[in-house]
């Protein structure tokens, strides 16, 4: 799924790691059955069969449609069956699959959407065995003649054995089958099964999405099957390991297109057809597509739209972009249509392999809860991931597009063609694409040097959170990661982040459609390594140098005294308290680290710390001269100086800032602030690396110093010290206001450069929040320009989220409601996110209320956007109050409602929270643990325990660092 590093040359070759009812109503369901299969007869919900609910009322007063469910089966105590265990036994292996859908795109007698199908799947038995476990999540089982749930065959010559019982286990999401014999050990059998699930909103397995368009609702069937959601759509073996063909038949309604992984038969029309379903006889078109790749369950996808497409061909490759008529008739899908054939012809040229597929789908979802998935052959998106106005859309909205279609393509061949025997080596699929999609992002916009960006988008994000004693190595013991909440708390900064390194083709080749474990990488590395004569230390191979990075948490931070030439690393924690509740390592917290540096402007060789300690002389200087580790940020650890090099660097950065790299710069500030945040240095040191801001144009060096100074506002912005601090930066912004005034004609067009337009927003963003007249004059001018016209928006993309957000903070009910109606009336996502993000700017209470209330609302904020909203309004000082007290008390039904996808609960529980820094609160946020103990938290359980340890820290911190903090900005502030 998508979501980034400059790389030295040992990066490049050896691969440097960074880093979710009533029971009469079921004889309901069965008449749909035995409509659906006549011969068959509905399954009893005892057998662990699917209810369904009554519609309920939300705690906002909006009613939900009801749903089906599947009960769980309450039982006495764990067993040791195997049926109890979260993971597949060794016995069986699939080999193909045939399956037909059919989702209904409008709603039954019951009030549901449903979808039916039947499917069989080919396997073999490698082991012999009585028992057949197939996962199956909340899908309801036409019996057959016997009375069982599926039927088994034999292919070959020996029959097979009689089922003697079956059943659904829910907790486990498996249906069982126990057999009267043992299957034979070469054979292959066939099982078949037909079904009934509900077509939800619930943004997991095959669900729906509904949109408006010119004034009709439309309803698309769509998928997400990763991590462990392909169970949601039929009986399958969902375990990534377990690839097979699969052959897919969609029947839908003849307005409408189906796609799936293969090419549509034909060239390729569908069928029109004859079936009969719960509505009586009716007419639709069967479209059956070529069969897919070997490959696995979480890569599949099939889709039932009214959507249109714009198409082109790239080395016999066609590349389809679909999206709503109307974004395509806007030419909304133009941008990544031209970009996607470069990309992928730069990644068969890095990767050394042919794009194996005929053809590239890439289509946008009104309802998606991750940001892409790279189903094979058929790549699912946001709208805002996907489709690019020129009008409506930002220099960020572009990049966002360029890179996540790179992420996606990239994982084509390095996650679809070699995937991850098990999901506790996700950053082998993850952390490489997350690294290769700047570069095919660079291939594409080969002027924004996109590559310097990975410092900020990755390093610097995942160092924020592997700094943590709750933290977790890149690869987690399989035994460790069992149920599915477990697999999902892993798609995590660190998985995604915390990984810099080239792939190659004999890896690729080696374990092309099969699986792989990341010890079969260092193998290959080692290989490359090998052969191009890369100088690794001594007794050192690329096995032992990456387990300490892959196999360990953490990362170290390398103290350099350039008096006497020592240096030393530590396991560096923002806490340091904290470290007695670390786990142990194998490897003692120590790393093999690379050190590139430069004494006073000059590269010199690079060098190696293989040790807790080493000396090396070449780092000792002496008179003004200077030392600098980690060039470009080209390894992942944070470097600590003694003092006297400190005094140095900051002279340097005030006299001639130049003379440092620029990505440097930002290292030098993101580093200090964090070391004094970890006791290394004083915090009024990490302060001083500001100063020189003032002289400072460049993006990099701003965005990491107004990154980290955020973490100021977050602990003081409640405090006496908030004023000083406003008074300081207002100071320091004012050079860079008036310098982007001035080269854009006094804001009436925006830079040139793709960095430039970033700083652009900065500069209006930092000086319009510092109370900056001039700026707030601008904003508001711009904003009530547009409430007077409403037809004519006279704010350039890229400056709207700031100044929507400017100017409603500024405004009142009138500013805010007229964004609210704006919002509603967007046509393209893009925009509708900016003004859903402005909209929790409002210093008004009572809005923020209103708005936290929308969030319960699917018809005013999708669910998708649900829980990112309710981080806006906490991360307003106004609202984070408010939008903790919501969180706690509506937790049961977010957590039920809004539980699709791999980030929401850690991305919503870690926003809510970051201002934390009072006893109270973290006294508040340990009851919240307590109080939802039996509800859970699913993928957000790691982030509870992170926010507590977070808040522990803050606490601390602020009592330390509070008096002179206050002192220096009240120093610092220049006198009028």
């Amino acid at each position: 799924m998508g979501g980034g590093f400059y790389i030295s040359k040992f990066v490049g070759v050896v691969g440097i790691v960074f880093g979710a009812g009533a029971v009469a109503t079921v004889i309901a369901l069965a008449v749909v059955y035995s409509q659906e299969v006549a011969k068959n007869e509905a399954v009893n919900p005892t057998n662990g069969g699917s209810t369904i609910k009554p519609p309920v009322t939300t705690p906002g007063g909006s009613t939900v449609k009801p749903q089906i469910t599947t009960p769980v089966i309450p039982t006495t105590a764990p067993s040791n069956e195997p049926w109890d265990k979260y993971r597949l036994p060794d016995t069986l292996k699939p080999d193909h699959y045939n399956l037909t859908l059919w989702p209904r795109l409008t709603v039954n007698a019951q009030g549901l959407y449903i979808f039916t199908g039947k499917s069989y799947v080919v396997f073999q038995c490698v082991k012999e065995t009585d028992l057949i476990l197939i996962h199956s999540n909340k899908l309801n089982y036409t019996k057959w003649e016997d009375d069982h749930l599926a039927k088994l065959s034999a292919l070959g010559s020996t029959p097979a054995p009689t089922i003697k019982k079956s059943w659904l286990q829910p907790t486990t999401q498996f249906l069982v089958l126990e057999l009267n014999g043992k299957l034979a050990v070469g054979e292959s059998y066939q099982l078949d099964t037909v079904f009934v699930g509900e077509l939800a909103d619930d943004l997991g397995g095959f669900y729906r999405s509904v949109y408006t368009e010119e004034g009709e609702e439309k309803v698309v069937a769509t998928t997400q099957m990763q991590p462990t959601d392909a169970r949601k759509a039929f009986p399958c073996f969902d375990e990534p390991a377990m690839k097979a063909i699969f052959h897919i038949t969609l029947l839908h309604p003849p307005t409408t297109v189906a796609l799936s992984n293969g090419m549509e038969h034909g060239q390729y029309s569908p069928v029109e057809v004859t079936e009969e379903g719960p509505e009586g006889t009716v007419r639709v078109w069967r479209t059956s597509f070529d069969e897919t790749k070997k490959m696995s369950t979480y890569l599949l996808a099939f889709i039932v739209s009214d959507y249109d497409y714009i198409n082109s061909t790239n080395d016999n490759v066609l590349i389809r972009i679909y999206a709503r008529k109307k974004a395509i008739a806007d030419g909304q899908g133009e941008y990544a249509l031209n970009k996607t054939g470069p990309i992928l012809k730069f990644f068969e040229k890095y990767y050394n392999a042919t794009y194996p597929l005929p053809k590239s789908d890439q289509i946008a979802l009104p309802d998606f809860n991750a940001g892409a998935m790279e189903n094979w052959g058929l790549i699912t998106y946001r709208e805002t991931a996907l489709l690019y106005d020129p009008k409506m859309s930002s220099n960020s909205n572009k990049e966002r597009i360029a890179t996540i279609i790179a992420h996606e393509l990239a994982h084509m061949w390095f996650g679809n063609l070699v995937t991850l025997r098990w999901w506790n080596d996700l950053w082998l699929n993850e952390g490489f694409a997350s690294y290769v999609e700047y570069l095919g992002a660079n291939e594409a916009e080969p002027d924004w040097n996109i590559k310097d960006l990975i410092v900020l988008g990755d390093v610097h994000r995942v160092f924020a959170v592997d700094a943590l004693a709750s933290s977790h190595p890149l690869s987690s013991r399989e035994e460790d990661i069992q149920k599915p909440e477990q697999i999902s708390e892993l798609f995590d900064a660190i998985s995604y982040s915390k990984v810099r390194s080239s792939v190659f083709s004999t890896y690729l080749n080696t374990f092309a459609y099969d699986n792989t474990v990341y010890t079969d990488l260092w193998d290959h590395l080692q290989m490359a390594v090998n052969s191009t004569g890369t100088s690794l230390p001594t007794g050192q191979t690329v096995h032992s140098i990456m387990n300490r990075w892959v196999l360990q948490m953490g990362f170290p931070v390398v103290t350099i005294n350039t008096t006497t030439g020592l240096i030393n690393q530590q396991h560096f924690l923002l806490d340091p308290s904290t470290a007695g509740s670390v786990p142990p390592s194998d490897f003692n917290y120590e790393w093999i680290v690379p050190i590139r540096w430069m004494n006073t402007g000059f590269v010199q060789q690079q060098t190696w710390l293989e040790d807790k300690t080493a000396n090396k002389p070449e780092m000792a200087v002496t008179g003004n001269n200077w030392i600098l580790a980690n060039l470009n940020v080209s390894g992942y650890y944070r470097v600590n100086y003694d003092n006297t090099n400190w005094e140095r660097l900051l002279g340097v950065l005030s006299s001639n800032h130049e003379s440092i790299p620029v990505i440097n710069r930002a290292q030098l500030v993101d580093d200090a602030f964090n070391l004094a945040r970890a006791k290394y240095i004083n915090t009024t040191l990490a302060l001083r690396t500001t100063k020189y801001l003032r002289s400072e144009r460049e993006y990099m060096p701003w965005e990491s110093a107004l990154d980290n100074l955020d973490f100021f506002y977050l602990m003081f912005d409640r405090s006496e010290i908030y004023g000083d601090m406003q008074t300081y930066l207002k100071y320091q912004i004012e050079p860079l206001f008036k310098h982007f005034g001035n080269i854009t004609e006094n804001w009436t067009e925006v830079p040139t450069g793709h960095m430039d337009q970033y700083n652009q927003v900065n500069a209006i963003r930092v000086a319009c929040s510092t109370g900056m007249e001039e700026c707030q004059t601008l904003t508001k001018g711009w904003y009530s320009q547009w409430m007077k016209d409403p037809t004519n928006n006279p704010i350039h993309p890229n400056l709207r989220t700031t100044v929507y957000c400017s100017a409603i903070a500024a405004g009142g009910a009138a500013e805010w409601e007229f964004g609210w109606d704006q919002f509603k009336a967007a046509t393209i996502a893009i925009e509708a996110d900016k003004l859903r993000s402005a909209l929790a700017c409002t210093k008004q209470p009572w809005l923020l209320n209103k708005y936290l209330e929308y969030t319960l609302d699917a018809n005013k904020i999708r669910k998708q956007d649900a829980t990112s909203t309710i981080v806006y309004i906490a991360s307003n000082v106004v609202g984070q109050s408010l939008a903790w007290d919501f969180m706690r008390d509506r937790w049961n039904y977010i957590f039920t409602q809004y539980g699709g996808g791999s980030f929401s609960f850690s991305n919503l529980i870690n926003g809510v929270t970051k201002r934390f820094s009072t006893e109270f609160e973290l006294k508040q946020l340990k009851q919240f643990q307590a109080d939802n103990s039996e509800v859970g938290f699913g993928s957000g359980t790691l982030a509870v325990s992170q926010s507590i340890e977070r808040t522990t820290a803050n606490i601390k911190w602020v009592a330390e660092n509070k008096d002179s903090v206050q002192t220096w900005f009240r120093t610092e502030v220049p006198k009028e």
